[in-house]
C-alpha cells in the first residue's frame, strides 16, 4: 500500500489555467522553445467572430528549433573515420561498409565520396514512442558526465553524440524529434542518385509529421507511396484504447520522380509447365507453409494425407500450414495440392497460368504477408545467435521486398544509417545470393551501450554495433553454406565458384587526424609552433590517414586497397593508379622519378615526409614534368 504525500506548496495557478485552456481549446496548444505553450494568436481567433490580424499565414511545417536544425545540416565537420581492420572481413577486397558513430557526422563525411551515388536508402529511426531516445546535436563537450550516463562516449573517451529520453509528456516532444530527423534526411537526399529512393519505417506517433517533413525536404511531387506493413500477427489486447495497432507505415520518396518508378516484376512464363497434363493448363508450384507456430495459430497445425498413397504429411512446428483444414481439404479435392513421392518431402500448391490477372505484378501499398512479421525478425536473430539479443528487428523478407523495388541488383549501393541489428545488410546479402546481384551496403550505427542485464551483455556484447557486426558475419556464413548445399544438391558443385562479396570494412567515427594547429594556426604563437613540426596526431596510423584522404578527395571507401614498395618505401595503391599515398619519411627526387613511371592520377605525401624543403619543391616539379596528369597533395 502506498500513501500519497502532501506537496506542501500552494496551487500552481498558471499550470491550472493552462490545463483549463488546453481542455477547452486543444488546437491552441503548441510547442515553444521553453516547452508546451498556448498559441495566443490562435486563441484570440477562437474568441472572435472576425478575422484577427496577426502573423502572415503560410502553408508549412514549423516547430521550435527548425532554424537550428537547418544550420546543423549545413555546418561542416572536422571529424573523420578510422578503419578497424580487426573487426572487418576481407578488408582489402570487400565493397561493403559498416560505420560506427553518430549518423549526422557520418552523413556529412560521406557527402563528397557518395554524392549522388546511393540508389536506395532504408531507415528505421526512433519512432518517438515516448520510450526511446532522440539524438541531441547541440551537445557540449564539458557535459561529459551526463553524456557518459546516456551512453554516448566510447570506451576510449570519445564523445560520439548526444542522446536523451523524450517522454510523451516533454514540452518539446514533437519538436525535438523533428529537429533530429530534419538534418539527417536533408543530408541523405544529397546522396541519392537522380532516380534513387528512400524508404522510412515509422508508426502512428510521427507518421503525420514525417510526411510533411519529407514533403519539404524531398518535394511533395516526389512522394512515391505510403506502404502499410502488418507488423503484428497476433492482436495486442494490452492497448489502453482497445485498438490493436497491428501495422507500421513505410514512407517512400524519390530524389527525382521523373527518373524513378517502383520496379515491380514481370512474371516469368518459363516457371510454368504442365508435366501431368492437367486440363487447366501450365502451372507452377508454391509453398503452402505459413508463418505462425502452434501456440499462435493452433488451427493451422494438422496433418494432411495424400489421397492416392495414404502418406501422412505434417507441417513444421514453427510455421504451420498456410490454410485452414476446410480450405486445405477443398484444395486437395480439387487436386491443387502436389504431393511428393517421398514421405520426407513437402506438399506444394498448383498455381495456374490461366488464373493470373496480369503478367506484371507491381507493388501494392498493402504489403503481402510474405513480408513477414516482427516475430519473424526476432526469430531470425535468435536462430543466428541462439538467444534473443535484439528487440523488434525487422524481418529480412520485408527489407528484401523493398530492395527488389528500389534496386536493379547490379552495382547499386544501399544505405541504412539507423542500422540497428543490421537487417538491411543481411537482406542485401541474402537477395544477392538468390538473384546473383552485386548490391553493396553501407550500414551506420551509433554504438549505444547494451543494458547490463540483457542476454547480449551477458554474452559479452558491449554495444549495438558489436551485435550488428557479428550478425553480418553469422548471416554471411549461413548464406554461404546454404548456397553451397544447394549447388551440391543440383549437381553443380564441380563447376561452382562463389564470387559473392560476404565481407565488410569497419570504420569508426573519431576526431580529425590533424592537430588543432592545422585548423586554427591563428590561435598559436610562433614560439609554440616548434611543438607541431608534424601536424598529424601521434596516435594516428597510415590507415587512418588514407581513409581521411579518401573522404577529402571524394573517393568511395569501398575502393580496392593494396600496398606496393617503391624505392624501399611503402606505398598505398587505391583502385590501381587512382591514388598513390606514401607516408614514409625521406621522400626525394629519386622516389618521384620512380612513382611517375606508374602515372597515378593522384599522389599524397605527409608534409613532414620530404627529405628537405628543396626536395619538396623538386618532387612537385618532377611530377609535373614526368607525369603531367598526376595531381599532388600533402597533408
Amino acid at each position: 500500500m502506498t500513501i500519497d504525500k502532501l506537496d506542501m506548496k500552494s496551487t500552481d495557478i498558471v499550470n491550472s489555467n493552462f490545463d483549463k485552456l488546453a481542455d477547452l481549446f486543444p488546437n491552441c496548444v503548441t510547442e515553444s522553445a521553453e516547452g508546451k505553450a498556448i498559441d495566443f494568436d490562435l486563441l484570440k481567433q477562437e474568441l472572435s467572430h472576425a478575422v484577427v490580424e496577426g502573423n502572415k499565414e503560410r502553408y508549412r511545417l514549423e516547430w521550435p528549433g527548425k532554424k537550428e536544425a537547418i544550420v546543423t545540416a549545413n555546418l561542416p565537420t572536422t571529424k573523420t573515420l578510422r578503419p578497424v581492420r580487426e573487426d572487418s572481413v576481407d578488408f582489402e577486397t570487400t565493397e561493403n561498409i559498416y560505420i560506427e558513430g553518430d549518423n549526422l557526422e557520418v552523413l556529412k563525411l560521406l557527402q563528397e565520396s557518395y554524392l549522388g551515388k546511393i540508389k536506395m536508402i532504408y531507415i528505421d529511426p526512433p519512432y518517438n514512442t515516448g520510450n526511446d531516445f532522440v539524438y541531441v546535436d547541440n551537445f557540449k563537450k564539458e557535459s561529459k558526465v551526463s553524456n557518459l550516463d546516456s551512453g554516448i562516449i566510447d570506451d576510449k573517451g570519445n564523445i560520439l553524440s548526444g542522446l536523451k529520453d523524450n517522454p510523451a509528456t516533454a514540452g518539446r516532444y514533437h519538436s525535438d524529434w523533428l529537429s533530429m530527423m530534419y538534418p539527417r534526411l536533408k543530408l541523405a537526399r544529397n546522396l541519392l542518385i537522380e532516380g534513387g529512393v528512400i524508404f522510412i519505417s515509422i508508426d502512428n506517433n510521427e507518421v503525420h509529421n514525417l510526411r510533411k517533413l519529407c514533403d519539404e525536404i524531398f518535394g511533395e511531387d516526389n512522394f512515391v507511396t505510403e506502404l502499410i506493413w502488418k507488423s503484428r500477427q497476433i492482436v495486442d489486447s494490452r492497448n489502453k484504447n482497445n485498438a490493436s495497432i497491428d501495422h507500421e507505415a513505410i514512407l517512400s520518396y524519390s530524389k527525382r520522380m521523373e527518373n524513378f518508378s517502383l520496379l515491380g516484376k514481370e512474371i516469368s512464363l518459363n516457371k510454368y509447365s504442365n508435366p501431368d497434363n492437367d486440363p487447366r493448363g501450365p502451372w507452377m508450384s508454391n509453398s503452402i507453409l505459413g508463418l505462425a507456430n502452434a501456440s499462435q495459430r493452433p488451427n493451422l497445425h494438422y496433418s494432411i494425407f495424400d489421397p492416392k498413397t495414404g502418406n501422412e504429411f505434417s507441417c513444421p512446428p514453427d510455421t504451420g500450414w498456410r490454410y485452414s483444414v476446410e480450405t486445405m481439404s477443398k484444395k486437395i479435392d480439387e487436386e491443387r495440392i502436389v504431393f511428393p513421392k517421398k514421405k520426407d518431402g513437402r506438399p506444394r500448391e498448383k498455381k495456374f497460368l490461366t488464373e493470373l490477372s496480369s503478367r506484371f505484378t507491381g507493388l501494392s501499398s498493402i504489403l503481402p504477408e510474405s513480408a513477414g512479421f516482427t516475430l519473424n525478425g526476432s526469430r531470425e536473430v535468435r536462430d543466428l545467435f541462439g538467444k534473443k539479443y535484439f528487440d523488434f528487428p525487422k524481418p529480412v523478407s520485408l527489407i528484401e521486398i523493398l530492395i527488389k523495388q528500389g534496386t536493379l541488383g547490379a552495382d547499386d549501393i544501399i544505405l541504412d544509417f539507423y542500422s540497428g541489428s543490421a537487417t538491411t545488410a543481411h537482406a542485401t546479402m541474402q537477395l544477392n545470393a538468390e538473384d546473383g546481384g552485386k548490391r553493396k551496403f553501407i550500414q551506420v550505427q551509433l554504438p549505444e551501450p547494451i543494458d547490463e542485464k540483457s542476454e547480449a551483455c551477458k554474452a559479452g556484447y558491449k554495444n549495438i554495433c558489436e551485435i550488428g557486426k557479428d550478425r553480418i558475419r553469422r548471416a554471411a556464413k549461413k548464406i554461404k553454406e546454404e548456397k553451397l548445399e544447394k549447388v551440391k544438391k543440383d549437381g553443380l558443385f564441380a563447376d561452382f565458384t562463389d564470387k559473392q562479396d560476404y565481407g565488410f570494412r569497419v570504420y569508426r567515427l573519431d576526431s580529425s587526424n590533424m592537430q588543432d594547429v592545422y585548423y586554427r594556426p591563428q590561435d598559436y604563437q610562433q614560439s609554440q609552433l616548434d611543438a607541431f613540426a608534424d601536424n598529424i596526431k601521434p596516435d594516428r596510423s597510415p590507415d587512418d590517414l588514407l581513409t581521411q584522404i579518401l573522404l577529402d578527395w571524394g573517393l568511395p571507401l569501398s575502393l580496392k586497397i593494396s600496398t606496393i614498395e617503391i624505392s624501399g618505401k611503402k606505398v598505398y595503391q587505391v583502385a590501381e593508379n587512382s591514388l598513390y599515398a606514401c607516408f614514409d619519411s625521406g621522400i626525394d627526387e629519386d622516389f618521384a622519378k620512380e612513382i611517375a613511371k606508374d602515372s597515378p592520377l593522384r599522389v599524397v605525401f605527409r608534409d613532414s615526409g620530404f627529405k628537405n624543403d628543396t626536395a619538396k619543391v623538386n618532387v612537385r616539379q618532377l611530377l609535373k614534368q614526368l607525369s603531367p596528369e598526376t595531381e599532388m597533395k600533402v597533408i
